[in-house]
């Protein structure tokens, strides 16, 4: 089978949430609820956390994470997650979103499985929401697919418009091929991705397909200090 790398791209300015990385989620960093999360996938042969920020690289140093420093220069996560892929040599590459603290590893086994199975160049997460009233929430990102679970738009608008029974919420997680990642992050930024700040639309929109897998049930990031309490409340109930 062909080996997978897991990357925690981590940074530490966020406009919402400045420091979140180092927020702390019942006496851990979420940091290091990520990383731990991500290191008991039997899936991935070696996970390492991406960062910009010396703070984040001594903590998680010092609960024994593997992690690099890579330029401040990056964009986005995936161009963090380019650079460490391209000094290793690791056919599978998943981009292990660093606010995701209830990730489980299903999830991570569900890509890597699909990325062995079939000759894919990138593949991400879905899950069903049928609460309906979510439908117009702009922060929910919605996907629509084709019968083949490929990707056919993500949106931050209702998508599908007045849909009457559930709608897929996309989870950003993503697998790639790694030749295919370091081509991604070579092309400008598109049009499409500007418009709705989706960074797979770039994928999308050079003629990229994108497998959709659907998971049971969503996770819940970390976008504010208010969903600190909310993921603790998950945790106590664990």
């Amino acid at each position: 089978m062909r080996r997978a790398l897991g990357v925690i791209p981590a940074r530490f300015d966020s406009s919402r949430f400045p420091g979140k990385p180092l927020a702390l989620i019942l006496g851990k960093t979420m940091i290091q609820r990520v990383y731990e999360r991500a290191l008991a996938s039997r899936r991935l042969d070696r996970v390492i956390i991406a960062t910009d920020d010396d703070r984040i690289l001594t903590v998680a140093q010092e609960f024994g994470a593997e992690a690099w420093m890579t330029s401040r220069e990056h964009e986005s996560g995936t161009d963090r997650v380019a650079e460490v892929a391209r000094k290793l040599d690791f056919p599978i590459v998943i981009n292990i979103q660093g606010d995701e603290p209830l990730l489980s590893e299903g999830m991570i086994a569900s890509l890597v499985g699909a990325l062995h199975k079939e000759q894919l160049a990138m593949a991400s997460l879905m899950a069903r929401v049928h609460d309906l009233s979510l439908l117009s929430d702009r922060n929910r990102v919605k996907v629509v697919v084709d019968k083949e679970d490929f990707a056919l738009y993500f949106s931050r608008a209702p998508l599908p418009f007045q849909a009457a029974d559930f709608f897929f919420q996309h989870i950003g997680i993503y697998g790639y091929n790694r030749d295919f990642l370091l081509k991604f992050c070579q092309w400008p930024v598109s049009r499409l991705e500007k418009t709705e700040k989706l960074e797979q639309l770039r994928a999308l929109e050079n003629g990229c397909r994108i497998k959709m897998i659907e998971v049971p049930s969503l996770t819940l990031s970390v976008d504010s200090p208010q969903d600190i309490i909310r993921v603790e409340e998950i945790l106590k109930e664990e």
